[in-house]
């Protein structure tokens, strides 16, 4: 139920996003070189690589690191790069990923493939068989401030506790929070 219910939403939110996403991928390659899409090896489920493709928000010569490991992330932001953070515009191309399978709608935000500790801890809780969501229960409680632990604590209690009307709250509360930009640190 869970996967119909993701490429439900994914199917009609491109349709609806579809020009939006067109002038976003425009403005991108506008106001600076390279292609609009970025595609960061992230993991999924099980601990598998895949692509994941995000409105490219950082010049082509940024370290393949976190963000907030880079001593100065504003010095890496292109033209547009602050605002498509801020608004989550640049999160839009992953709707791609969500309709692949290789993302859910909600679940563990993937992490990059450097991000050994992450990836450790999600593991030895359990949390590495879940699929990748655009947005999750960790994300909702802090998104980019929540040191690891925390976020693997709340992805463990994820695990245990999802259901439709838990992905529900989910979704209602990430929409809450983009729209007031909560949670954004660059």
């Amino acid at each position: 139920m869970k996967r119909a219910f993701d490429l439900f939403f994914a199917l009609c939110a491109a349709a609806i996003l579809l020009l939006p996403i067109g002038l976003i991928a425009l403005v991108v390659r506008w106001t600076s070189p390279g292609p609009a899409l970025y595609w960061s090896d992230r993991i999924g489920r099980d601990n598998r690589i895949f692509k994941m493709p995000k409105f490219r928000s950082m010049r082509l010569d940024t370290p393949a690191v976190a963000t907030h490991l880079l001593s100065d992330p504003d010095r890496y932001l292109t033209p547009v790069g602050s605002f498509l953070r801020k608004t989550s515009l640049d999160e839009l191309p992953q709707l791609w990923s969500i309709l692949k399978g290789d993302m859910s709608l909600v679940g563990p935000r993937p992490a990059l493939f450097n991000q050994d500790d992450l990836i450790a801890l999600r593991t030895e809780a359990g949390v590495h068989r879940l699929v990748p969501g655009l947005t999750g229960w960790a994300q909702i409680h802090g998104r980019d401030e929540l040191p690891i632990p925390e976020k693997v604590r709340l992805d463990a209690e994820y695990l245990q506790k999802r259901s439709l009307g838990l992905d529900l709250k989910i979704i209602f509360l990430t929409a809450w929070r983009v729209l007031r930009r909560d949670g954004v640190t660059h």
